[in-house]
Protein backbone atom coordinates (compact mmCIF):
# COMPACT_ATOMS: atom_id res chain seq x y z
CA UNK A 1 0.00 0.00 0.00
CA UNK A 2 1.78 2.91 -1.39
CA UNK A 3 0.69 5.99 1.15
CA UNK A 4 2.12 9.52 0.84
CA UNK A 5 3.49 10.83 3.70
CA UNK A 6 3.79 14.28 2.56
CA UNK A 7 1.27 17.01 1.77
CA UNK A 8 1.64 19.22 -1.22
CA UNK A 9 -0.26 22.92 -1.03
CA UNK A 10 0.42 25.57 -3.98
CA UNK A 11 3.30 23.18 -5.03
CA UNK A 12 5.35 23.07 -1.45
CA UNK A 13 5.69 20.16 0.00
CA UNK A 14 5.94 19.28 3.20
CA UNK A 15 5.51 16.59 5.75
CA UNK A 16 1.80 15.56 6.82
CA UNK A 17 2.99 14.55 10.20
CA UNK A 18 5.83 16.81 12.22
CA UNK A 19 6.56 16.88 15.90
CA UNK A 20 5.20 19.74 17.91
CA UNK A 21 7.57 21.33 20.63
CA UNK A 22 6.04 23.10 23.46
CA UNK A 23 7.48 22.28 26.80
CA UNK A 24 10.53 20.63 25.20
CA UNK A 25 13.24 22.73 26.58
CA UNK A 26 16.96 22.58 28.27
CA UNK A 27 18.83 19.55 27.81
CA UNK A 28 16.10 17.13 27.80
CA UNK A 29 14.31 19.21 25.49
CA UNK A 30 17.10 19.56 23.04
CA UNK A 31 17.86 15.79 23.22
CA UNK A 32 13.90 14.59 22.35
CA UNK A 33 14.03 17.08 19.40
CA UNK A 34 17.37 15.40 18.32
CA UNK A 35 15.42 11.67 18.69
CA UNK A 36 12.37 12.74 16.53
CA UNK A 37 14.83 13.85 13.92
CA UNK A 38 17.10 10.58 14.42
CA UNK A 39 13.10 8.65 14.10
CA UNK A 40 12.63 10.81 10.82
CA UNK A 41 10.61 13.81 11.89
CA UNK A 42 11.72 16.24 8.75
CA UNK A 43 8.86 18.74 10.38
CA UNK A 44 9.63 20.44 13.44
CA UNK A 45 7.12 22.83 14.73
CA UNK A 46 8.02 26.08 17.33
CA UNK A 47 7.08 29.45 18.59
CA UNK A 48 8.79 32.27 20.52
CA UNK A 49 6.89 31.75 23.44
CA UNK A 50 8.02 27.73 23.50
CA UNK A 51 11.38 29.33 24.56
CA UNK A 52 12.93 26.44 23.03
CA UNK A 53 14.04 28.01 19.81
CA UNK A 54 17.96 27.36 20.60
CA UNK A 55 16.93 23.93 21.35
CA UNK A 56 15.31 23.04 18.23
CA UNK A 57 18.65 25.00 16.36
CA UNK A 58 20.78 22.26 18.20
CA UNK A 59 19.42 19.90 17.82
CA UNK A 60 19.02 20.14 14.21
CA UNK A 61 22.83 20.85 13.46
CA UNK A 62 23.78 17.74 16.12
CA UNK A 63 21.58 15.59 13.97
CA UNK A 64 24.06 16.02 10.77
CA UNK A 65 20.23 16.54 8.38
CA UNK A 66 21.06 18.83 6.12
CA UNK A 67 18.94 22.09 6.91
CA UNK A 68 17.16 21.95 3.45
CA UNK A 69 15.44 18.71 4.21
CA UNK A 70 13.88 19.60 7.60
CA UNK A 71 10.78 22.01 7.30
CA UNK A 72 10.80 24.08 10.36
CA UNK A 73 8.34 26.59 11.70
CA UNK A 74 8.51 29.53 14.46
CA UNK A 75 5.80 31.77 15.60
CA UNK A 76 5.25 35.39 16.46
CA UNK A 77 3.40 35.77 20.24
CA UNK A 78 0.16 38.16 19.90
CA UNK A 79 1.90 41.30 21.46
CA UNK A 80 4.65 41.62 19.18
CA UNK A 81 2.84 41.88 15.96
CA UNK A 82 3.09 45.58 15.34
CA UNK A 83 5.43 46.38 11.65
CA UNK A 84 8.70 47.26 13.74
CA UNK A 85 8.34 44.65 16.27
CA UNK A 86 8.13 41.62 13.83
CA UNK A 87 11.36 42.45 11.82
CA UNK A 88 12.96 42.45 15.43
CA UNK A 89 11.41 39.48 16.49
CA UNK A 90 11.71 37.43 13.63
CA UNK A 91 16.24 38.42 13.57
CA UNK A 92 16.28 37.39 17.24
CA UNK A 93 14.55 33.84 16.32
CA UNK A 94 17.05 33.41 13.54
CA UNK A 95 20.28 34.18 16.01
CA UNK A 96 18.06 31.82 18.26
CA UNK A 97 17.81 28.68 15.52
CA UNK A 98 21.12 29.62 14.28
CA UNK A 99 19.05 29.94 10.83
CA UNK A 100 19.61 32.43 7.76
CA UNK A 101 15.42 31.61 6.97
CA UNK A 102 13.03 29.77 8.48
CA UNK A 103 10.37 27.83 6.15
CA UNK A 104 7.26 28.96 7.80
CA UNK A 105 6.02 32.18 9.91
CA UNK A 106 3.34 32.02 11.69
CA UNK A 107 0.98 35.22 13.90
CA UNK A 108 0.76 32.95 17.23
CA UNK A 109 -2.75 34.00 17.92
CA UNK A 110 -4.89 36.75 16.42
CA UNK A 111 -4.92 40.23 18.23
CA UNK A 112 -7.00 43.73 18.17
CA UNK A 113 -4.11 45.91 19.29
CA UNK A 114 -2.38 45.27 16.04
CA UNK A 115 -4.36 45.86 12.46
CA UNK A 116 -4.11 42.88 11.01
CA UNK A 117 -3.62 44.44 7.37
CA UNK A 118 0.04 46.10 8.89
CA UNK A 119 0.74 43.10 10.79
CA UNK A 120 0.56 40.82 7.25
CA UNK A 121 2.20 43.43 5.23
CA UNK A 122 5.44 42.73 7.92
CA UNK A 123 5.28 39.31 7.60
CA UNK A 124 5.20 39.65 3.50
CA UNK A 125 8.30 41.82 3.91
CA UNK A 126 10.17 38.92 5.88
CA UNK A 127 9.20 36.68 3.06
CA UNK A 128 10.56 39.22 0.92
CA UNK A 129 14.01 39.24 2.28
CA UNK A 130 14.16 35.56 2.13
CA UNK A 131 13.81 35.53 5.73
CA UNK A 132 11.27 33.26 5.66
CA UNK A 133 9.91 30.85 2.94
CA UNK A 134 6.04 31.25 3.58
CA UNK A 135 4.04 32.87 6.05
CA UNK A 136 0.79 31.80 7.74
CA UNK A 137 -1.73 32.08 10.56
CA UNK A 138 -2.17 30.09 13.69
CA UNK A 139 -5.66 29.99 15.53
CA UNK A 140 -7.77 31.73 13.02
CA UNK A 141 -11.54 31.92 12.09
CA UNK A 142 -12.92 32.02 9.19
CA UNK A 143 -13.81 35.94 9.37
CA UNK A 144 -10.37 36.33 10.25
CA UNK A 145 -9.34 34.12 7.24
CA UNK A 146 -11.78 36.60 5.05
CA UNK A 147 -10.49 39.69 6.48
CA UNK A 148 -6.45 37.99 5.41
CA UNK A 149 -7.50 36.66 2.45
CA UNK A 150 -9.92 38.98 0.82
CA UNK A 151 -9.19 42.37 2.30
CA UNK A 152 -5.77 42.27 2.44
CA UNK A 153 -4.68 39.90 -0.09
CA UNK A 154 -2.19 38.03 2.03
CA UNK A 155 -0.41 35.13 0.39
CA UNK A 156 -1.27 32.66 3.36
CA UNK A 157 0.31 28.90 3.13
CA UNK A 158 -0.92 27.79 6.74
CA UNK A 159 -3.60 28.22 9.43
CA UNK A 160 -2.40 25.96 12.54
CA UNK A 161 -5.71 25.36 14.79
CA UNK A 162 -6.66 22.59 17.66
CA UNK A 163 -8.11 19.94 15.72
CA UNK A 164 -9.54 16.52 16.54
CA UNK A 165 -12.33 14.34 16.82
CA UNK A 166 -14.04 15.92 19.20
CA UNK A 167 -13.74 19.39 17.67
CA UNK A 168 -15.57 20.07 14.29
CA UNK A 169 -13.28 21.95 11.95
CA UNK A 170 -15.53 21.29 8.82
CA UNK A 171 -16.27 25.48 8.14
CA UNK A 172 -12.73 26.53 8.67
CA UNK A 173 -11.46 23.66 6.25
CA UNK A 174 -13.65 24.28 3.54
CA UNK A 175 -12.50 28.27 3.76
CA UNK A 176 -9.30 27.06 3.88
CA UNK A 177 -9.62 24.50 0.70
CA UNK A 178 -10.86 27.55 -1.05
CA UNK A 179 -7.54 29.26 -0.51
CA UNK A 180 -5.49 26.32 -0.85
CA UNK A 181 -4.64 26.39 2.67
CA UNK A 182 -3.00 23.67 5.04
CA UNK A 183 -4.58 23.17 8.07
CA UNK A 184 -2.15 22.07 10.65
CA UNK A 185 -3.74 20.20 13.55
CA UNK A 186 -2.06 21.30 17.08
CA UNK A 187 -3.78 18.91 20.06
CA UNK A 188 -4.77 15.94 17.44
CA UNK A 189 -4.84 13.85 20.35
CA UNK A 190 -7.23 15.91 22.19
CA UNK A 191 -4.50 15.70 25.51
CA UNK A 192 -4.58 12.06 25.43
CA UNK A 193 -8.88 11.84 25.60
CA UNK A 194 -8.78 9.91 22.83
CA UNK A 195 -7.85 6.81 24.50
CA UNK A 196 -10.78 7.48 26.38
CA UNK A 197 -13.07 7.29 23.16
CA UNK A 198 -14.91 3.35 22.55
CA UNK A 199 -15.21 3.96 18.96
CA UNK A 200 -11.57 4.99 18.47
CA UNK A 201 -9.98 2.05 20.71
CA UNK A 202 -12.76 -0.24 18.40
CA UNK A 203 -11.17 0.95 15.60
CA UNK A 204 -7.75 0.73 16.97
CA UNK A 205 -8.23 -3.01 17.34
CA UNK A 206 -9.60 -3.49 13.85
CA UNK A 207 -6.72 -1.76 12.03
CA UNK A 208 -3.97 -3.12 15.30
CA UNK A 209 -3.18 -0.03 15.81
CA UNK A 210 -3.99 2.44 19.21
CA UNK A 211 -6.60 4.54 19.26
CA UNK A 212 -4.03 7.56 18.85
CA UNK A 213 -2.84 6.31 16.00
CA UNK A 214 -6.25 6.02 14.48
CA UNK A 215 -6.38 9.90 15.21
CA UNK A 216 -3.45 10.69 13.76
CA UNK A 217 -4.30 8.51 10.37
CA UNK A 218 -7.89 10.23 10.28
CA UNK A 219 -6.28 13.76 10.24
CA UNK A 220 -3.43 13.56 7.65
CA UNK A 221 -6.29 11.00 5.76
CA UNK A 222 -8.06 14.71 5.06
CA UNK A 223 -7.78 16.68 2.36
CA UNK A 224 -5.10 19.83 3.15
CA UNK A 225 -4.52 18.53 7.18
CA UNK A 226 -1.43 17.83 9.11
CA UNK A 227 -0.79 17.29 12.31
CA UNK A 228 2.10 18.08 14.67
CA UNK A 229 1.67 15.86 17.83
CA UNK A 230 3.81 17.06 20.64
CA UNK A 231 5.77 13.85 22.81
CA UNK A 232 9.05 13.94 25.23
CA UNK A 233 9.19 10.03 24.82
CA UNK A 234 10.71 8.23 21.62
CA UNK A 235 8.28 5.47 21.67
CA UNK A 236 5.69 7.66 21.60
CA UNK A 237 7.03 9.20 18.82
CA UNK A 238 8.02 5.88 16.53
CA UNK A 239 4.06 5.12 17.27
CA UNK A 240 2.95 8.42 16.09
CA UNK A 241 4.93 7.96 13.20
CA UNK A 242 3.58 4.30 12.12
CA UNK A 243 0.58 5.56 10.25
CA UNK A 244 1.41 5.07 6.88
CA UNK A 245 0.96 1.80 6.81
CA UNK A 246 -2.63 1.28 6.77
CA UNK A 247 -5.94 3.74 5.95
CA UNK A 248 -9.18 4.17 6.93
CA UNK A 249 -12.48 3.08 5.36
CA UNK A 250 -14.74 6.36 4.15
CA UNK A 251 -17.28 5.18 7.05
CA UNK A 252 -15.00 4.77 9.48
CA UNK A 253 -13.99 8.50 8.51
CA UNK A 254 -17.31 9.44 9.14
CA UNK A 255 -17.67 7.57 12.28
CA UNK A 256 -14.96 9.60 13.54
CA UNK A 257 -16.00 12.79 12.08
CA UNK A 258 -19.22 12.29 14.44
CA UNK A 259 -17.73 11.86 17.38
CA UNK A 260 -16.98 16.20 17.31
CA UNK A 261 -18.83 17.47 20.27
CA UNK A 262 -17.27 21.00 20.21
CA UNK A 263 -14.64 20.22 22.80
CA UNK A 264 -11.80 22.44 23.01
CA UNK A 265 -8.93 22.59 24.70
CA UNK A 266 -6.99 25.75 24.34
CA UNK A 267 -9.08 28.12 25.93
CA UNK A 268 -7.71 31.63 26.62
CA UNK A 269 -8.73 34.91 27.56
CA UNK A 270 -7.57 36.68 24.44
CA UNK A 271 -9.31 33.48 21.99
CA UNK A 272 -10.91 35.07 19.14
CA UNK A 273 -15.18 34.51 18.92
CA UNK A 274 -14.42 31.10 17.65
CA UNK A 275 -16.59 29.31 15.09
CA UNK A 276 -19.50 27.43 15.73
Amino acid sequence: MAISTTKEIRGVTIPALGLGTFELTGPEGEAAIRDAIDLGYRQIDTAIRYGNEVEVGRAIRASGVPRDELFVTTKIWFNDLSPETVSRRVGESLERLGFDQVDLLLVHWPTKETPLGETLAAFGEEKAKGRTRLIGVSNFTVALLDEALDLHKADLFCNQVEYHPFLSQQKLLARMHRADMLLNAYQPIARGKVFNSDLLNELGRKYGKTAGQVTLRWLIQQDGVGAIPRSSRKENMQANLDIFDFELSAADMEAIHRLARGERYSRFDWEPEWDE
